[in-house]
């Protein structure tokens, strides 16, 4: 009988076979063509298995929560046990985009082209308060008020800054959340994420913004030229004594 391992509360969402006898029932479940499980049998049980212990950040960073997240990649917190070391320079190659820090409204059509260029599927982490809802500069002109209002977020870290430990908590959420996806309906959309929003490069603000409140100019400017002939001609009358 084997021996059953005392695991971290942070590792039982990710760790299945805690001792030999549990991995010798799993391995003979799964190898047994009569009495074998369907979940194992779906391939795409398979693909969300090594999709989600194989999940490649982009190396990206704005502001202080990027120590923090470098600080995940060293011996003491080891990313590298999730299988999440290979930081990427390249959208191209990577799968995730953690948000570590401040985002301006300079900095945002930047990050809208990245998250573009991350091949499907991609995932994004929002790291820290002043990523989730603005944080200490809620009130500033020139900041993000919560990086959902421009791109989709799929796990919310808060934290001014949050610790590596957290890095990795939510990391194994949106591990759990990969595992129990379904790619095909991810496809067609049917989960409920905000579409991006583009900004405009000058003013940093979302272009549906702008242009609603060009046809609210418009509007009043046209109401205020048709009251204005009402206006002249009601002057030109002579008022009757």
């Amino acid at each position: 009988m084997g021996t059953m391992t005392q695991l971290p509360d942070e590792l039982k969402d990710t760790v299945t076979l805690g001792n030999l006898d549990q991995a010798v029932d799993f391995f003979s479940k799964l190898l047994n063509p009569v009495t074998g499980t369907m979940r194992y049998a779906n391939p795409e049980y398979w693909t969300n298995m090594a999709r989600s212990n194989s999940v490649w950040p982009l190396t990206f960073g704005t502001s202080c929560c990027a120590i923090e997240m470098m600080h995940v990649g060293m011996s003491k917190f080891d990313i590298s046990r999730f299988g999440s070391e290979v930081f990427r320079a390249t959208p191209r190659q990577a799968d995730l985009i953690i948000t570590a820090g401040t985002i301006t409204r300079k900095m945002a059509p930047a990050l809208i082209t990245l998250y573009e260029q991350l091949p499907e599927p991609k995932y994004v982490i929002a790291m820290g308060a002043c990523t989730v809802t603005g944080g200490m500069f809620n009130d500033s002109y020139s900041v993000v008020q919560g990086v959902d209002r421009i791109i989709p977020v799929d796990v919310y870290l808060p934290g001014c800054p949050p610790r590596p430990d957290g890095i990795l908590d939510a990391l194994l959420k949106l591990q759990q959340k990969i595992r129990t996806e379904s790619y095909h309906q991810r496809r067609l959309g049917t989960y409920k994420q905000s579409p991006v929003r583009y900004v405009d490069y000058d003013t940093g603000r979302p272009v549906d913004d702008l242009v609603a409140e060009a046809k609210t100019d418009t509007a009043l400017m046209l109401a205020g030229a048709k009251e204005m002939p009402e206006q002249e001609s009601s002057e030109a009358v002579p008022k009757s004594i």
